[in-house]
């Protein structure tokens, strides 16, 4: 049954570019904007986990909610200090302004602790077989899977049942009459950063784990294949970006396992092309042209 196991490890691997995409797929349906910075943050989540782990002795769960809390708080200090101010300017200045952020905070990450790799321990958790059907599953995986699908469960809480969720799908519709209701847009737009930037976090200590090589340029591809997620489940749906995200990982370990290795990164992006031809709004994308 190997195809059982490998369907695992895609799901396990598509949780984490969903966990990454979901923040791509909440800032854009809230302000129309493409957080290329965002992978960076997923980056710094990777490093503050890592050391979470190896300096302050800290167990796999404890990393994790540092990692969410750091980037959580992060994520606000890029939004109010680099994109506030260009809510209402071009998209080319908001874009160039996103790849500028993202670019300051590898080089700013180089810096300060240089650009050697580092390894997770691979003894951060236990890691066991189980014989499932005839396929040899990983605990790890299964772990992966776990911490990702309860992430996005509390997130759609969040989004569905708390006042701050209701206020983010509120100035999503409208950010005008949502200011006339009394929401305050500005927190809200923060809120949105934060909970994305914490989920980005958490996908950085996952994809630890799962990798263990972490360095400061990892999450130029992640954050790229993460976007073509977004935009396969369709930009702005939260659905469509857990959905995309499953879908590319369980691609990328077919690809793998028939030999092709070396396309894995590449079918991104040839499914990204597809994508923007036949369906350019995504799985659960609306069928309308935005404004420009």
């Amino acid at each position: 049954m190997e195809w059982l196991q490998q369907l695992i490890n895609g799901i396990s691997l598509g949780s984490i570019y969903a966990l990454i995409a979901l923040g791509y797929t909440m800032v854009y349906g809230i302000i129309k904007l493409i957080n290329f910075a965002h992978g960076d943050v997923f980056m710094v989540g990777a490093f503050v986990g890592f050391y979470a782990v190896t300096s302050w002795k800290m167990g796999f769960f404890p990393a994790l909610i540092i990692a969410m809390i750091l980037c959580a708080i992060l994520g606000v200090v890029i939004e109010r200090l680099a994109y506030k101010r260009l809510r209402n300017s071009t998209r080319i200045a908001a874009l160039i302004t996103a790849i500028g952020v993202s670019l300051l905070i590898e080089y700013v990450t180089i810096y300060i602790r240089g650009a050697q790799p580092e390894a997770y321990p691979k003894d951060l958790v236990a890691n066991k077989q189980f014989n499932l059907f005839g396929a040899d599953i990983s605990s790890q995986s299964l772990l992966i899977l776990g911490v990702s699908i309860t992430l996005m469960i509390l997130l759609q809480f969040i989004v569905h049942k708390t006042k701050v969720g209701k206020a983010m799908r509120a100035v999503s519709h409208d950010a005008e009459a949502a200011k006339l209701m009394g929401i305050n847009v500005d927190n809200t737009i923060s809120a949105t950063f934060a909970i994305g930037s914490a989920l980005a976090g958490a996908a950085g200590v996952i994809f630890g784990l799962y990798y263990t090589k972490i360095d400061p340029l990892m999450g130029v591809i992640p954050g790229m294949k993460a976007f073509v997620a977004a935009v396969l489940g369709g930009i702005g749906s939260i659905p469509g970006a857990m959905t995309g995200g499953m879908i590319l990982g369980v691609i990328e370990t077919i690809v793998s396992a028939v030999g092709f290795s070396l396309w894995r990164d590449a079918a991104a992006f040839i499914i990204l092309i597809i994508i923007l031809i036949f369906r350019p709004a995504g799985i659960f994308g609306k069928n309308t042209r935005e404004k420009v």
